[in-house]
């Protein structure tokens, strides 16, 4: 809450005598450097952690799932949009998923707000890779066998014998590399033709409603917020946006999270060499004492998770481990250091962009696709080395706004399209397969030029939620949405 620059600067100047108790200790640390409040859609932000966003939910009446919370201002206003129902996504064809009610996941006041949840548990860390741009899913799982394939993309396409060979249809692109030995291993699978109910062909508007994940109805908050207040034993450090502070629309909603840049840049808004993180915190509490719990308690988690945060030993840098350079990289080198902390993670987000391919995209041997490609597998069999056993416990999917066009453009490139492919990676993924209802490409199969979408991300995550991240109520993930089942993963044991 800010204050007046005289006040502050009164704040922050010490006592003539200082006695050491609470009180003056609070008095150390001007009240504008060590705390604003901005509340948004439900949610409070301690601004002045540097590195970090850390975002608590003040308590709210408003059920999960429901919550009339809007995003802030800097977000797009396309995320009220109701998608259109014109866009068809055929579900598969297996029976829907059977939820239960949702345990709640709220702290009590009494309780440690951050009791640490086990990575050991029954529960899998589920890790969002997000393809920002419009990720091409034909030239990564390539429908090589598929003579309209070429056709279609006769300077872009990627040949038969370029790629590692899946079975009569499809092969991975060269740039997948990183990744055959764990495809082999049944550790990385896909899943193609997947696609969203909304039509449009706009970036803001499609990766609005994909995030949302609930079309046709007045939910506003984004799906992974909804996870996690329908996962069991969720706490304050639940769910992460890790690689930028900016968070997604998928975390938008009435429940904890955080968004940190790198974890070796978080710190204070104040000099610790000055005043060392302990007594700010024990000047934060002072402030708060007998405060109303939808201030106190928000402010409160932010301090104990900042600390923790900051706890976590220093790891060598992404690049010493094995990752190549770049931020998906660096950034799930974080994620990896926050599993294995064992800090409570369930849910964490990384963006990975720079995919909207639509000139000189290259071919089997370099260029743009390839190297993009390159960085994405490298990457993930860079966190699969280093998270060794602890791959069991994880489940790591890749998820884009959009496909591309299959017929390429007159500038080496492929515009905004439809249906996807999704990559998978985890110890309970049944790898080795590509997933899904394969529509082809024949000229009647497409959907106004386009990959048909005929498996609806929805039962894509809905499959892995239920069946290893610890989610009964998947319907109130997705709400109106009956899932079908791909059979792709192995249900975690209780």
């Amino acid at each position: 809450m800010p204050v007046n620059d005289s006040a502050a600067r009164a704040a922050s100047s010490p006592p003539a005598q200082s006695c050491g108790c609470e009180e003056h200790q609070a008095a150390l640390v001007s009240r504008r450097r060590m705390f604003e409040l901005t509340a948004v859609a439900g949610l409070v932000t301690a601004s002045t952690v540097h590195g970090a966003r850390v975002a608590f939910a003040a308590p709210s009446p408003s059920p999960t799932g429901t919550a009339s919370a809007s995003p802030s201002p800097s977000a797009s206003p396309s995320t009220s949009r109701s998608p259109s129902p014109s866009r068809s996504v055929t579900p598969s064809a297996s029976p829907s998923l059977s939820p239960s009610g949702r345990p709640s996941a709220s702290p009590s006041a009494s309780g440690s707000p951050l009791a640490p949840v086990s990575t050991t548990g029954t529960a899998d860390v589920l890790v969002v890779i997000s393809l920002r741009g419009g990720f091409d899913g034909l030239s990564a799982i390539v429908p090589a066998g598929d003579a309209n394939y070429l056709r279609a993309r006769p300077s872009v396409g990627l040949p038969a014998s370029t790629l590692k060979k899946v079975d009569t249809t499809f092969g991975l692109a060269p740039g997948l590399e990183p990744l055959y030995p764990l495809w082999d291993a049944g550790r990385v699978a896909a899943i193609h033709a997947v696609g969203q109910a909304d039509d449009t062909r706009s970036h803001f508007e499609a990766a609005a409603a994909m995030e949302r994940a609930a079309p046709g109805s007045s939910v506003r908050s984004g799906w992974l917020d909804r996870c996690i207040g329908a996962a069991a034993g969720a706490g304050s450090l639940a769910a992460a946006q890790v690689g930028n502070t900016t968070m997604p629309a998928s975390l938008y909603g009435e429940h904890s999270k955080f968004a940190v840049a790198s974890l070796r840049d978080i710190r204070i808004g104040v000099d610790e060499n000055t005043v060392p993180f302990a007594a700010w915190k024990r000047a934060m509490t002072t402030l708060h004492k007998g405060a109303r719990p939808m201030l106190a308690r928000p402010t409160l988690e932010a301090v104990e998770a900042v600390g923790k945060l900051k706890s976590l030993p220093q790891a060598v840098e992404a690049q010493a481990a094995g990752y190549p350079g770049g931020g998906l990289g660096n950034a799930l080198h974080d994620v990896a250091q926050l599993i294995k902390a064992n800090l409570g993670l369930r849910f964490a987000t990384v963006d990975f962009g720079n995919w909207d391919m639509h000139q000189n995209m290259g071919g089997p041997e370099g260029g743009w696709m390839f190297n993009q490609l390159s960085e994405l597998a490298g990457a993930m069999a860079a966190f699969a080395t280093e998270l060794g056993p602890l791959l069991g416990q994880v489940t790591v999917v890749t998820l884009s706004e959009f496909g591309r066009r299959v017929e390429q453009n007159g500038s080496n490139g492929v515009d905004h399209g439809h249906g996807n492919a999704v990559l998978l990676m985890g110890g309970g993924i049944k790898g080795g397969k590509v997933y899904g209802a394969w529509p082809g490409l024949a000229p009647s199969a497409l959907d106004s030029g386009d990959l048909a979408g005929r498996t609806d991300y929805r039962s894509v995550m809905s499959e892995i939620l239920s069946t290893r991240c610890g989610v009964a109520g998947v319907s109130e993930v997705f709400p109106g949405f009956r899932p079908g089942r791909l059979g792709f993963t192995t249900p975690r044991s209780t």
